[in-house]
């Protein structure tokens, strides 16, 4: 029903400072998680995707943190650390955005082939799913939320502790991105199909073909943007 809907900026800047002066005042403490998105869209009178739009803003700003197949749960606001980072990379370039993507994706996704469950393998299919289900829809809004979900996925698979932090910045600079892939809908139908590669790479326990298709999604994202990346030689790149 909602794929109709014109996300509008004012709308979305409203919710953010709405959602702030909530958490400011602790209506949700560090740890809460916030009510799903129906009916917290319903509590504030807007549509889902301005909500997603603005819980996409909150994350950026270190006060909130998507958790895939579990909802949205309230950071301590005293790691504001994050937010120097955050700023980092709101003053990011695309090609910055990529490159950090094209260092660390690939490998995550080599180290998620090799421990796996197959109920996490499910889940991941699940959110390909959804954007095959936008694809069809024609809902690009959608389509951009589950392509984002499906990375924020596979960020979160990773098992080494290190990592974590890390992650949040590739995470945080995908959102940064998330206008660019909003505007180029035409370009789903390809995410999709390369994502569905990765997959099945990972669902063999394939590492080293994961890393491979995960490079080409991000070299092709670069090629889709108008951006040819800066990145060491490699052999998998043609």
């Amino acid at each position: 029903m909602e794929r109709t809907v014109i996300t509008s900026s004012t709308v979305v800047n409203s919710v953010v400072e709405k959602l702030r002066a909530a958490l400011a005042r602790g209506q949700w403490r560090s740890g809460d998680m916030l009510p799903g998105q129906r009916e917290l869209a319903e509590q504030l009178g807007i549509s889902r995707p301005s909500l997603r739009e603005a819980v996409i803003v909150l994350e950026t700003l270190g006060l909130v943190r998507s958790m895939p197949g579990k909802g949205v749960v309230v950071l301590d606001a005293q790691l504001s650390d994050s937010q120097s980072h955050d700023s980092a990379v709101a003053g990011a370039s695309l090609e910055d955005v990529l490159q950090l993507r094209y260092t660390l994706e690939p490998f995550i996704v080599g180290l998620v082939a090799q421990s796996i469950s197959s109920k996490e393998v499910g889940q991941l299919r699940l959110t390909l799913m959804d954007m095959r289900e936008a694809l069809e829809a024609g809902d690009s809004e959608a389509g951009v939320s589950a392509y984002i979900a499906f990375h924020e996925e596979l960020f979160t698979l990773t098992s080494n502790p290190i990592f974590q932090s890390v992650v949040q910045q590739t995470s945080n600079a995908l959102k940064q991105s998330a206008e660019v892939l909003r505007n180029s809908p035409e370009h789903l139908a390809e995410r999709l199909e390369e994502n569905e590669a990765v997959v099945r790479a990972i669902r063999s326990k394939n590492s080293a073909q994961a890393s491979a298709e995960m490079r080409r999604h991000i070299l092709r994202e670069g090629q889709r943007m108008g951006i040819e990346l800066n990145i060491p030689e490699d052999n998998l790149s043609h």
